[in-house]
């Protein structure tokens, strides 16, 4: 969530940033949390101004008794009691304040860097660049979902009789490609430099506010209402909550962690052709990189993290395009975020298959995740993080690029992984 400071050491910065995002009430909002805080501080103020008169009287008390003024040693205890009733008042208001305060701003989305596009949706973020071949296909080319069922890999009616529509089988040699792609994504982050990380599925309400899931998506989650757990949209959540209330030395960052998890979305609202097939599931496989950075490296982490995921879709020889999303399409908790989408030449479209994003201190700052820097203060860290890669649309789109009349070609990178080059 965003600094009190923040608001009040850049209000007019803030509130463009909020305004490029189309928030809505943004100045009333902003202005709340300043009186808010303006109250809190207040409240404290004179809550220890009174304490510290109470203290002082106090002392009284014993020297009076001395003396024999019980009389005044009377008065002075009635005055004191009284005086710590109006302690506990006040300290009641500061504690409403507070929590009125933390409310409203988990409640406020993240400021835009300045580089963010203004725009309210999809069709207004900006093209980065393209790489690649669009690939020219049979005049008989199949889309995935046909493709599945002629060669029989994966299966949704199956998925549906175990549990409900968008949780898919896979079988034989769709199974061996999800788990090539995994052991792929994982090698190729090891050699980058990250450390393996196999995290729960389900996390606690501290995780869900921690990166922000909460309270922006509790409607997009699935939830055990029985334990209070969710299932994990995005293997983001728990690697990056365990750094939650966690100071680290200056000289432990970059923190680069990797894992792979199954990933839960109710995807509540869907539907339409573009939801077709592995476009969009309820449950799917996902590996995800996660840095805790300096600061001041933040934004060069950020491109690095772009270029590594682009270098994936290089060896997987899939065309693609980077978008820098524009301020009415950006996730919540973002500062920053590139999205990375192939083309899928059967469906003639574009598949988002990975975000990059850079939180700045918004993500941390709710997580106290800090670090002592060289002037042995504490400072809040940034955190990034990106899908590196998901596989439902990567599986669509190999399926449906390499696809010829006698079977689909198998991208050369995976061949070591899969044992065979080709579905057939």
């Amino acid at each position: 969530m965003l600094l009190v400071n923040q608001i009040r050491e850049n209000y007019a910065g803030v509130l463009a940033g909020l305004q490029k995002r189309n928030f809505p009430n943004a100045e009333a909002v902003l202005n709340q949390a300043v009186e808010l805080d303006e109250l809190r501080k207040s409240t404290q103020v004179e809550r220890d101004q009174i304490q510290n008169e109470a203290n002082t009287i106090s002392k009284q008390i014993g020297a009076l008794m001395r003396e024999g003024k019980a009389e005044e040693a009377v008065l002075i205890r009635e005055k004191t009691a009284e005086l710590k009733l109006q302690v506990k008042d006040l300290e009641d208001q500061n504690s409403k304040a507070e929590e009125e305060l933390k409310a409203l701003l988990y409640t406020i989305p993240n400021v835009p860097h300045t580089s963010v596009p203004a725009g309210k949706s999809a069709e207004d973020n900006e093209v980065v660049l393209e790489h690649g071949i669009i690939p020219t296909l049979h005049a008989e080319k199949l889309p995935h979902w046909d493709l599945i069922k002629k060669y029989d890999i994966i299966d949704f009616e199956l998925g549906a009789k175990i549990t409900g529509a968008g949780f898919p089988v896979y079988k034989g040699k769709g199974a061996r490609l999800q788990r090539a792609l995994i052991n792929f994504f994982l090698d190729e982050a090891l050699a980058q430099g990250y450390y393996e990380i196999q995290p729960p599925i389900l996390v606690n309400e501290d995780s869900g506010y921690g990166t922000g899931q909460l309270p922006d998506k509790e409607g997009q989650m699935y939830y055990a209402d029985a334990d209070n757990l969710y299932l994990i949209p995005t293997g983001e959540v728990p690697i990056t909550n365990i750094y939650r209330d966690v100071i680290l030395a200056e000289s432990e960052l970059p923190i680069k962690n990797v894992g792979h998890s199954p990933c839960f979305r109710r995807e509540a609202g869907s539907w339409g052709a573009h939801v077709r097939g592995l476009n969009r599931l309820h449950q799917f496989d996902k590996v995800e990189i996660v840095q805790i950075t300096h600061p001041d490296k933040s934004y060069e982490t950020l491109e690095s993290m772009s270029s590594y995921v682009q270098h994936l879709l290089q060896k997987l020889e899939l065309p693609y395009r980077v978008l820098r999303l524009c301020g009415g399409d950006m996730g919540f908790t973002s500062a920053l975020t590139y999205d990375m989408e192939v083309f899928s030449a059967a469906q003639e479209r574009w598949l988002e298959v990975s975000s990059v994003s850079n939180f700045e201190t918004y993500q941390s700052n709710r997580l106290k995740l800090r670090f002592k820097g060289a002037d042995k203060k504490t400072h809040l860290a940034h955190s990034l993080n990106g899908s590196a890669l998901a596989l439902p649309r990567i599986v669509a789109s190999i399926l449906e690029n390499n696809q010829t009349p006698e079977g689909i070609n198998m991208p050369k990178v995976l061949h070591p992984y899969l044992g065979f080059d080709k579905i057939s």
